[in-house]
């Protein structure tokens, strides 16, 4: 199940994200670190809209709103890192690149996302990570996201629950701040092509 949603999050938002991409270089006369800045600022808005709506009235929505929040915000989460990676000259259709961008998704719990699965991370961590690890299966791979991904989700539902009255700014603000983070994971995984070093 989980690797079933995976690919349909990942081929439903990666559908269009070259094109989204260039519209912000277009937009920043081709400078494209600010137009990756840009990006992300523009998407940590539309997650904190979704995470504000979905949030709404707390616990009285939660059975409906959590799985709606959950898929929506990765989506534009997933959007967001692949139109960066493609900035920064990598393609999605790589599967390399594909599990670089699942990865992104755990935001700052990436590097122990990375040891957990076997491979050797330093102080800063880089696309590089997948040219000097351990082999690892499918299965382990999503299973080791789905846990990592579904930790954070029920941290956000439990504090949205503690918090009804309140809780689509709470929602918001949650999405919001994980997505930032998720850009600047992203930032760091997918370095300029010119200093990559996985082929």
């Amino acid at each position: 199940m989980i690797a079933q949603a995976l690919e349909w999050i990942y081929d439903s938002a990666t559908s269009g994200s070259a094109e989204l991409a260039e519209s912000y270089r277009l937009k920043w006369a081709g400078d494209r670190e600010q137009s990756i800045d840009d990006l992300i600022r523009a998407h940590t808005r539309y997650a904190a809209l979704v995470g504000f709506m979905t949030g709404f009235g707390g616990i009285l929505s939660t059975p409906v709103a959590a799985p709606l929040n959950i898929s929506s915000v990765i989506v534009i989460q997933v959007r967001m890192i692949a139109a960066i990676a493609h900035l920064r000259g990598y393609a999605v259709t790589d599967p390399k690149v594909k599990t670089l961008v699942f990865i992104c998704l755990t935001g700052s719990s990436a590097a122990a996302l990375l040891q957990e699965l076997g491979f050797s991370v330093g102080k800063r961590i880089s696309a590089r990570v997948l040219a000097h690890g351990t082999r690892i299966t499918a299965q382990k791979f999503n299973t080791t996201l789905g846990r990592h991904l579904l930790l954070r989700y029920g941290a956000r539902k439990c504090i949205i629950q503690a918090a009804p009255l309140i809780g689509g700014l709470v929602g918001g603000a949650i999405d919001a701040s994980v997505t930032l983070g998720i850009g600047a994971t992203a930032k760091t995984i997918f370095k300029p092509v010119g200093q990559r070093a996985y082929a």
